[in-house]
């Protein structure tokens, strides 16, 4: 898709870029200069966008205040006399800046009315012709959406299933045909699965996802791996439709032995979440990740049971405590695996047997999924 921004009297760009285009543009990772405000960009927004706004947070609110009031006409004159001057030619230069960056950038806001409009008329008095999205945000999101309904009806979805520690998220980055949606959370899927940095809004996910859907739709394969996930994913929830094809599609089943799976939750949840906290910050980064790790524990108290939450907490304790010694963590998971999560999955995979098409380990799974692809082909 060639939206290359042009200041040299080329032939013009179409104005608007159009529903038809869309694919191709999230696919080709097109830059988009959000002008909305920024907290609509925070709730919401497109992968690849950067947001530029229009007017600020308190700007948009007095204009909103004064369409409610007076009418779109004097919201129109108001927002002119907020932008104006410099503040007009910081705001145009900010756009300029990135459009040098990025020659192919479009212009977006949230119906593709008036702020990209306006946005449009600015540059284009600059000397750049850039086009702006047709029905803007809204219009792309919705895009998106159909997206996932039409992936999740129309893909052969495959679940990676496994006890806790089998590395069910390893291998599905090892398969081609796949999505990783605790990725795209940011998020490990457990009661220990926060990570350093926040998770996305909802919304953002939600598009994040449709667009890795939109590129799995894209390939010659039908199938498409998942793991095996419960709706909710920390603080985010899987979109209704994906969850709903996920529940009844074949599973197959990652096995391997408990002191594999003791190695896999130290190196990602303690190892590497304690290189994360301490790069995050030097001085406080293992007291954070210590009070990270033991809040993680007491959530599931009650599940645990008293007892047992207090001699897990006091050998978690003792670890933390010794400089993060790894054979006292591997003592407390060994223990938090056997007692817990093991009992909690044998007795979820006693309703799931008849979707069970496979089990191996993760060498025979990996084969598995590779012969089952090239039978789609």
């Amino acid at each position: 898709m060639d939206t290359t921004a042009s200041n040299t009297g080329s032939a013009p760009h179409p104005e608007q870029v159009t529903s038809e285009h869309f694919t191709e543009l999230l696919l080709d990772s097109i830059p988009l200069i959000d002008v909305r405000a920024e907290c609509e960009y925070l709730d919401g927004h497109i992968p690849n966008s950067h947001n530029l706004p229009l007017l600020t947070d308190p700007e948009r609110a007095q204009v909103g205040t004064c369409y409610k009031k007076k009418g779109q006409d004097a919201a129109i004159v108001l927002g002119h006399e907020l932008v104006c001057g410099d503040v007009k030619r910081r705001r145009v230069d900010a756009w300029v800046e990135f459009i040098t960056a990025n020659p192919s950038a479009v212009i977006l806001c949230f119906r593709g009315g008036l702020r990209s409009q306006t946005a449009q008329m600015w540059l284009a008095q600059r000397g750049f012709e850039l086009p702006r999205i047709s029905g803007g945000y809204k219009a792309l999101r919705r895009h998106l959406m159909q997206t996932t309904i039409r992936v999740a009806d129309k893909k052969e979805i495959i679940i990676v299933a496994g006890k806790t520690g089998t590395g069910k998220t390893h291998l599905i980055n090892k398969i081609t045909d796949s999505v990783d949606l605790e990725g795209i959370a940011n998020h490990r899927g457990s009661a220990f699965g926060k990570r350093v940095s926040a998770q996305p809004s909802q919304v953002v996910f939600e598009n994040r996802l449709a667009l890795e859907l939109l590129r799995q739709e894209q390939r010659d394969s039908t199938a498409l791996f998942l793991e095996d996930e419960s709706r909710a994913i920390g603080s985010l929830s899987v979109p209704l439709e994906l969850h709903r094809a996920m529940n009844i599609a074949p599973i197959i089943q990652v096995e391997e032995p408990l002191e594999f799976r003791v190695e896999t939750i130290l190196n990602d949840y303690i190892v590497s979440n304690l290189t994360d906290f301490v790069r995050l910050d030097a001085n406080k980064g293992k007291d954070l990740f210590a009070e990270s790790l033991l809040d993680s524990l007491d959530k599931i108290r009650k599940r645990l049971g008293g007892e047992r939450h207090s001699a897990l907490r006091m050998t978690m304790s003792a670890a933390l405590n010794n400089d993060n010694d790894l054979d006292q963590h591997r003592a407390w998971i060994r223990g938090l695996l056997v007692d817990y999560y093991d009992p909690m999955y044998e007795y979820q995979m006693t309703k799931k047997q008849q979707r069970v098409a496979f089990k191996g380990d993760s060498r025979a799974v990996l084969d598995w999924a590779a012969e089952f692809v090239g039978l789609q082909k």
